[in-house]
């Protein structure tokens, strides 16, 4: 952490504004996050509050026994400054960077998945867009009555968070409002090497697994674990385009044709790949039950986006320390 942060530095420099009151140091805004995503604490105000008496926290972040906790308003603010100079991608890089120093990575073989994070917004904010809006009968909490309404996110949006859409987890499933969460992970230990976050749809997976893939270094033959619903005759050759082997699980359901034959699957390593990436989902338990992302606190794609890196880089800590602490 001592040594993400050192090499950070150059970058906190700029963050720092020249005039107005002092403001909190990137270094101690940035270990404070850290704190709340591993400790899954719900709210910045709780958070301040835990750093006003627990005296662990007060050494982490750098914070004196007598010094003043900061308001929770100007935490937030100065949260802002973070993610315009971009620091949880950074940070997230960096913490890769030390894990492959140590040798924990993979060079060829990865597993890419994604997942739904409930929005900060309900399904009353959900209304057409051509239409203006009726006037509430109770500003606080108004009644709407969407039962027999037909809700696509084409002709809905949501007041509150437009980039979120609606969507359901499976058949039979609740609609409500989602991002989608993805993570490219390395096949050796279960270390993400790369996450982003898009609005939900059905074919925000396999865009985000192009994307994540287009940013490796692909100086030799790479390998690509997935589960079914990646197996699309589309992505299959985009991939096979990438020089990546596409070890995606066959979909043949319903009479269809899987875009995976005999040529993958008579691989021992395909069937190394299928069993090893089912530890993406060890990646995804963590961060809904830890790290926050159950239900993201945060509105709209780059927030969200920002959120979902930087618990991802606590998760890759937390599972570096497991790793070094198993091989002394």
């Amino acid at each position: 952490m001592t040594a993400v942060l050192r090499e950070l530095s150059p970058r906190f420099g700029e963050l720092y504004s020249r005039v107005g009151r002092p403001s909190i140091a990137p270094e101690k805004l940035l270990r404070a996050l850290l704190l709340q995503v591993l400790y899954t604490i719900r709210s910045e105000r709780l958070l301040m509050e835990q750093l006003d008496y627990n005296l662990l926290f007060r050494w982490f972040v750098g914070l004196e026994m007598d010094d003043p906790v900061w308001n929770a308003t100007v935490f937030t603010k100065n949260r802002e400054r973070l993610l315009a100079g971009e620091i949880a991608r950074g940070f997230f890089d960096r913490v890769v960077a030390q894990a492959r120093e140590r040798g924990l990575l993979s060079d060829e073989h990865f597993t890419v998945d994604g997942t739904l994070v409930e929005a900060w917004a309900s399904l009353k904010s959900f209304q057409r867009k051509d239409a203006p809006p009726a006037p509430p009968d109770d500003p606080g909490n108004p009644t709407v009555d969407f039962h027999g309404e037909r809700r696509r996110n084409t002709t809905h949006a949501s007041t509150t968070d437009p980039d979120a859409r609606l969507a359901r987890k499976g058949k039979g499933q609740e609609a409500k409002l989602f991002y989608t969460g993805h993570v490219l992970m390395e096949n050796r230990n279960g270390l993400a090497v790369g996450g982003c976050v898009l609005p939900a749809s059905g074919y925000a997976e396999r865009a985000a697994a192009l994307e994540l893939l287009g940013a490796l270094d692909r100086d030799r033959r790479l390998t690509l674990g997935a589960d079914k619903g990646y197996d699309t005759r589309d992505f299959v050759a985009a991939v096979r385009l990438l020089g990546v082997t596409p070890h995606v699980a066959q979909n043949t359901g319903h009479r269809r044709r899987s875009a995976i034959d005999d040529r993958t699957t008579r691989h021992a390593g395909y069937a190394v790949s299928q069993q090893r990436r089912k530890r993406v989902e060890e990646i995804f338990g963590w961060l809904k039950t830890i790290g926050l992302m159950r239900k993201t606190r945060h509105r709209g794609t780059r927030r969200v986006d920002w959120m979902f890196t930087f618990a991802l880089a606590a998760y890759n800590l937390v599972r570096i320390r497991t790793l070094t602490t198993q091989s002394a």
